[in-house]
């Protein structure tokens, strides 16, 4: 007798994963959170505050979500864009320290929407000597979407940044994965360019952003199981994961998705609607 989700899915052949997907948090209360975290903290593989909008929240909210997060074992990161502004500002070891007393765990790290000139061994040192981690998006937020040339380029910053102890890359993709990064204009992938990225820094070490269905499921398609994924929204986890796991429609017959022991095309399922 099958009397748990878990027997069934092993019985089902469903892999065991380690989480992959990092989603974020754009605002949401903490009766909010706290219930995303009870239901799919185990398949996150760490929780972004995303954007600045943490910083102007009721600050005992925002404790109250990081420690829920950690006493469900989900390592908290910040956005980039705090970080931009503390750099900008001058402010850069004042966030630092901030970040460490609300006990987060890594900083993002970046110039997506400033020129601001920055160190990488100065940037992961600072942020080391506070027990904290520095993971750094590569291209611009409103740079479009990526050349060759522009690959190339960022390739090379990123082993820079590899080189001097962060802790992974994240590829810019924005809110909407369409005339940026790695994404055209109508939002098609472009599959060489993710497979320079993925070769040059290895799927451990590399996170793309995938904010909609059609760049979550192109990643996946494309890379499968391993493939990290992040800024994707918190309601949409169970459906990337249950997709990863070869669990969703769509994934049936996809050749990096689909479960052990399935064959396309499908076995006529008539008859077992009504059975």
């Amino acid at each position: 007798m099958i009397d748990s989700t878990g027997n069934f899915l092993k019985l089902i052949g469903v892999p065991d994963l380690p989480p992959a997907t990092s989603p974020f948090d754009p605002g949401y209360d903490p009766v909010t959170l706290e219930g995303h975290l009870a239901q799919s903290g185990h398949l996150m593989s760490r929780l972004k505050l995303s954007m600045a909008c943490w910083l102007i929240a009721d600050e005992d909210a925002v404790h109250r979500k990081i420690a829920t997060a950690r006493r469900c074992g989900v390592p908290i990161v910040t956005g980039g864009a705090p970080f931009e502004l503390a750099v900008a500002t001058g402010r850069l070891p004042a966030y630092v320290d901030l970040c460490q007393h609300l006990g987060v765990t890594r900083i993002e790290c970046g110039a997506g929407f400033t020129d601001v000139e920055l160190d990488p061994l100065e940037i992961v040192t600072l942020a080391g000597e506070r027990g904290l981690e520095v993971q750094y998006e590569l291209g611009k937020k409103s740079g479009g979407a990526f050349g060759r040339d522009t690959v190339d380029a960022l390739i090379d910053e990123g082993w820079r940044w590899l080189d001097a102890g962060a802790a992974q890359l994240v590829i810019e993709a924005r809110e909407s994965a369409q005339g940026v990064g790695l994404f055209d204009a109508e939002g098609r992938l472009n599959r060489g360019f993710a497979d320079r990225f993925g070769v040059a820094f290895g799927l451990e070490a590399v996170a793309f952003e995938a904010p909609t269905k059609p760049s979550q499921f192109a990643l996946l398609d494309h890379f499968g199981r391993d493939v990290q994924l992040c800024n994707v929204r918190l309601e949409e986890l169970l459906r990337v994961e249950i997709y990863r796991r070869g669990l969703h429609a769509d994934a049936f017959d996809k050749d990096r998705l689909r479960l052990p022991g399935v064959e396309v095309p499908a076995v006529d399922l008539v008859g077992y609607a009504t059975g």
